[in-house]
């Protein structure tokens, strides 16, 4: 976790999707599911809050994909703007990071699902490399 306590702003490429978070946010995340390659064309990054911590102060076009059994997507319905991933019974939610505006004062941490990555490119950060999520259900 980043342990800055302080207040981010972020949203949507339309503005449709607009939120604050406080707080310390987790280091940033890749995951190279084939799921996100899907949703975003590439890899996603993302980084994380308590659910209590993140407030929608614009969601008009905020609207939810049920991905798998155990997680969900929201996105702007206008803009198509990935901003969110959250795991059901989960407190946290997963924000992406390119959504935050302004400098972050993040730090990255870790990749997952790398055994989905796409062969056009390599990881050589030497930042952890897992074939799943922790603590997450298998997915098929």
């Amino acid at each position: 976790m980043n342990d800055q306590m302080n207040e981010h702003h972020g949203g949507c490429l339309c503005g449709a999707v607009t939120y604050t978070v406080r707080g310390a946010l987790r280091d940033v995340m890749f995951c190279h599911c084939r799921q996100c390659q899907k949703t975003s064309g590439h890899y996603f990054a993302a980084t994380s809050a308590p659910r209590a911590n993140l407030t929608l102060t614009g969601e008009r076009g905020l609207k939810w994909y049920r991905s798998s059994d155990w997680a969900e997507r929201g996105f702007c319905g206008n803009c198509g703007s990935s901003l969110f991933w959250r795991m059901n019974d989960s407190d946290s939610i997963s924000i992406l990071a390119g959504s935050l505006d302004g400098k972050t004062g993040l730090a990255t941490g870790s990749h997952i699902f790398v055994a989905d990555k796409k062969d056009y490119y390599e990881i050589t950060d030497g930042l952890p490399q897992y074939d799943s999520y922790p603590g997450a259900p298998e997915t098929s």
